[in-house]
C-alpha cells in the first residue's frame, strides 16, 4: 500500500480525480480525520471536509502510472 496526500479544491477537480481513479482496477481509499471513503465515490468524496488536505491510501504494489496520472492533485 502506498500513501500520497492530495488536496481536491474545486468540484472539477473531485469529477476528474474520480474519472482517473475509475481506471483502475485496485482499490483507493480517501482518509480525513477519521473519515475513509471509496476514492471511486463521488458522494462520498463529497462528504469529506475538502477545504483540507486528504490522504490517498493505494492497495496496490503496482501504481506508479496511477501516481503519475494525479500528480497535479499531489501537495507534499
Amino acid at each position: 500500500m502506498k500513501k500520497v496526500t492530495i488536496s481536491l479544491a474545486a468540484i472539477n477537480d473531485v469529477k476528474n480525480f474520480v474519472n482517473v481513479v475509475t481506471k483502475y482496477d485496485f482499490d483507493v481509499d480517501l482518509v480525513s480525520g477519521k473519515y475513509v471513503v471509496d476514492a471511486k465515490s463521488i458522494m462520498g468524496i463529497f462528504s469529506l471536509d475538502l477545504s483540507k488536505s486528504i490522504e490517498v491510501q493505494i492497495h496496490s504494489d503496482n501504481c506508479d502510472a496511477f501516481i503519475d496520472e494525479i500528480k497535479s492533485f499531489i501537495v507534499d
